[in-house]
């Protein structure tokens, strides 16, 4: 037997499935800031990220009643957002190139030089300067929580791949880190 996931807006999503516009606009108000942040983070575009993300409310309240409630609404909701943003990223042909995992390279390699402290703007701005292939891996990787057999499935590449594209992200985000603390000084 399926278990159902406490959904905290149950009453707004049922009356979503009853074609009520109000609560739709609810549901919106208070999913929208935290999946365009989703959308962003993989498509790196205000204006792509809001497109994506009002082609995946569309979505989300088309497909309503498939919504089992096995995981929260916010869950299914991330999902289609990523889903939707990663076909955008498609269609836009960016490539995420295929490379055998080096065997040198470590996963559980630390990410910074501990001797130099940054603060959340200065990695967010790096981590825009990721190529987007690392960029895109490293946001589902780290900040979204997929492992690397999920993100193969997702983005159609080997977990090898994955892996490889996110300690290379890694290794490109510390050198931008680096490099911006050494002209700081």
């Amino acid at each position: 037997m399926e278990q159902t996931s406490l959904n905290i807006h149950q009453d707004i999503i049922d009356k979503c499935l009853e074609g009520d516009r109000m609560a739709q606009y609810e549901l919106y108000k208070l999913y929208s800031k935290a999946m365009f942040n989703v959308s962003f983070r993989i498509v790196h575009n205000e204006n792509d990220a809001e497109d994506v993300l009002q082609e995946a409310f569309v979505s989300a309240f088309k497909n309503l009643a498939g919504y089992s409630g096995v995981s929260t609404f916010g869950a299914w909701l991330k999902r289609i957002v990523i889903n939707k943003s990663l076909n955008y990223i498609k269609k836009k042909h960016i490539e995420i190139t295929p490379v055998e995992v080096l065997p040198d390279v470590k996963e559980e390699e630390p990410i910074f030089n501990e001797d130099i402290e940054f603060d959340i703007n200065q990695i967010k701005k790096a981590v825009d300067l990721l190529p987007d292939g690392y960029r895109v891996v490293f946001s589902l990787y780290l900040l979204e929580g997929y492992d690397h057999g999920e993100i193969a499935d997702i983005l159609g590449i080997t977990e090898s791949t994955s892996k490889s594209q996110f300690n290379r992200s890694k290794k490109k985000l510390k050198e931008i880190l680096e490099k911006e603390a050494y002209y700081e000084r």
